[in-house]
């Protein structure tokens, strides 16, 4: 039997879009846990202040021309965010206090396509919300949930998880103690979950 594969994301990472679209149909008979996390932290702990890919302009012209290569290989829509990193933390709240929910994947996908596929201000609770009601749920009851105090110190532990984990970025894959980085180590995620 197949172990778990933690699937660890953050809801301004590009490349987690494209895994976020790929992990349910690849992962058959593997069991996927969905871990959203703050990438913020972990970029501050090494003196960033910012995404390396508007850190490193050359870095970021390649993501986003590999973004475009890798979203047509896919059949995925990509529409390049005017504002970019867009802040995810309200969409991370509702991922993380509803992560066991059946609908959690049809989610994050929906607040991915909202941000990469129709350059849309995932920080705007409409926004959140507008996903959510296209999934048929309450918006309120789950936004109420999210924005409790117990759920904001809940997303802070499982950053900090993260980073005991040894996380640098999203997506990531975790198998016990194995670390896979990238969208491009999915498929190898979970291979070695089924070998486990």
């Amino acid at each position: 039997m197949a172990r778990p594969v933690e699937f660890w994301f953050e809801f301004a990472s590009t490349y987690s879009y494209l895994a976020a679209e790929r992990i349910e149909q690849l992962a058959a008979g593997v069991p996927v846990l969905w871990r959203p996390f703050l990438l913020g932290p972990i970029f501050h702990s090494q003196g960033w202040n910012d995404s390396p890919f508007n850190i490193y302009p050359v870095k970021g012209n390649y993501m986003w021309r590999d973004m475009e290569r890798l979203a047509a290989e896919y059949g995925l829509q990509l529409k390049r965010p005017t504002a970019f990193p867009r802040n995810g933390l309200l969409a991370a709240r509702v991922a993380l206090a509803h992560a066991e929910q059946d609908w959690i994947g049809a989610f994050v996908r929906g607040v991915y396509r909202a941000n990469f596929a129709e350059d849309r201000e995932i920080s705007d609770p409409q926004v959140v919300s507008s996903v959510l009601q296209d999934l048929k749920l309450d918006p309120g009851s789950i936004l109420a949930v999210a924005n409790s105090e117990t759920n904001k110190s809940a997303l802070k532990t499982q950053t900090q998880r993260a980073i005991k984990l040894g996380l640098f970025g999203a997506p990531s894959f975790t198998i016990g103690g194995e670390l896979f980085w990238g969208n491009d180590r999915l498929e190898q995620a979970l291979q070695f979950a089924r070998a486990a």
